[in-house]
């Protein structure tokens, strides 16, 4: 079985200690004063709230935008996004309790709307009884869960059809459609899961929701495959006799990392404008990634730094059990080396210095490999290596319990 590792970051060099902002560094170094080896997660809930106020600003007013809390459920980093978006997007019943949490300034209950392709009876239940703005349903069988429940809570849920288009023609990093899939209603099926859906007593069919795209860095793509989701749900409504009221076009916008052009986020608001959605019915986008993946550090201390056949290996206290996004994308995750000068342990002191090292973490398999073959001034064990664009999908997609050692902290700035 071949392992897949990140690949190769020749021939960059890390991150000069300048590119961490300067309330990180006191923070982090503030942190190494417990006597205990740092591991932890570092937020600025400043920096997710001025991405969300400059997507919301680009927008029409039919558009709103939901966040995806799988992308950081950090209770800080919600609470500061929460006055900049419209709602937020859940998939568990645990991030249901975060959202609803979230309330604003003037006490109502934040807009909700949920996805995921196996919502189990008890998330279900919950979603119903909390009235959410719409449930993505993404089955027959789903659809005639929600109705049973609502009919025995006596209300009328809301429900969005998950649609697995059979093709999206808009070029583009486009996924997650035309293909077979676990999400959503296939496209030849849609027309007979509709008029099932109509004649369900507990549901509400409000509209459609297209989760098609992924890390689109394209603005003129992704508004596109806007226009796209909204004249083919449009057109589907219409030809099925549903009241349209709801379109969620998913996320999908992409997070530039070294030598990739930013998302254009005036340019996609321009374009966007140009559309016209039926009277009434709102433009729902989920972006997760993209609110929160430049607001958040990795900073983990190094335990040793070793040479085994020429190749040298700096060590973390932590790895893929904290930080599993550098294996699981194709991408180099580059860093920082945050040096400390005080080395209490009264033994030599290993060191790299001008030279490649591979960063590796605590667990028991070659695959806790997080960046490899980046050049450094220099690291010593004791020093502190940081990851930038760790904000999304850090925290909440490691593999906490491997090996049992203790979870990552988790700081707000």
């Amino acid at each position: 079985m071949s392992i897949q590792l990140p690949p190769s970051a020749a021939p960059r060099s890390a991150y000069p200690v300048s590119a961490l902002p300067a309330a990180l560094r006191r923070l982090l170094l503030y942190l190494t004063k417990a006597g205990t080896p740092v591991s932890a997660y570092v937020y600025d809930g400043d920096i997710a709230a001025e991405r969300a106020r400059e997507l919301r600003a680009a927008l029409p007013d039919w558009a709103a935008v939901y966040y995806a809390v799988k992308a950081n459920s950090f209770p800080g980093v919600i609470a500061a996004l929460a006055p900049h978006v419209d709602g937020f997007e859940v998939a568990s019943k645990a991030e249901l309790e975060l959202a609803l949490r979230a309330r604003p300034s003037d006490g109502t209950t934040p807009a909700v709307v949920a996805a995921g392709p196996a919502k189990t009876v008890p998330v279900l239940t919950a979603l119903v009884r909390e009235e959410v703005e719409a449930i993505n349903a993404e089955s027959l069988l789903e659809l005639h869960r929600i109705s049973r429940i609502a009919v025995a809570e006596g209300v009328r849920a809301r429900v969005a059809l998950r649609v697995n288009p059979a093709r999206i023609p808009v070029t583009g990093s486009l996924h997650m459609g035309g293909v077979p899939s676990q999400f959503g209603v296939a496209e030849p099926d849609v027309p007979g899961v509709l008029r099932a859906a109509m004649r369900l007593p507990g549901l509400d069919l409000v509209g459609f929701h297209v989760h098609a795209a992924s890390g689109n860095l394209d603005a003129d793509a992704h508004a596109a495959y806007l226009r796209w989701c909204v004249e083919w749900s449009a057109r589907t409504a219409r030809e099925n006799g549903v009241h349209l009221r709801h379109i969620d076009i998913g996320g999908g916008i992409g997070v530039a990392f070294e030598g990739e052009k930013p998302f254009d986020v005036a340019r996609f608001g321009e374009l966007a404008a140009q559309v016209e959605p039926p009277q009434g019915a709102k433009v729902l986008l989920e972006p997760g990634r993209f609110l929160v993946a430049d607001c958040g550090w990795y900073a983990a201390e190094v335990t040793d730094v070793k040479t085994s056949y020429g190749k040298r290996f700096v060590v973390l206290r932590g790895g893929i059990n904290h930080f599993q996004l550098p294996t699981s994308w194709d991408i180099v995750h580059n860093m920082a080396v945050l040096p400390l000068e005080r080395w209490p342990e009264g033994c030599p002191r290993p060191a790299a210095e001008n030279t490649e090292v591979t960063v590796v973490g605590e667990l028991c398999t070659p695959e806790d490999t997080l960046l490899r073959d980046v050049r450094v001034d220099r690291v010593r064990a004791g020093d502190l290596v940081v990851f930038p664009y760790a904000g999304s999908y850090g925290w909440e997609f490691a593999m906490h319990r491997f090996l049992g050692h203790p979870v990552a902290e988790r700081h707000l700035l």
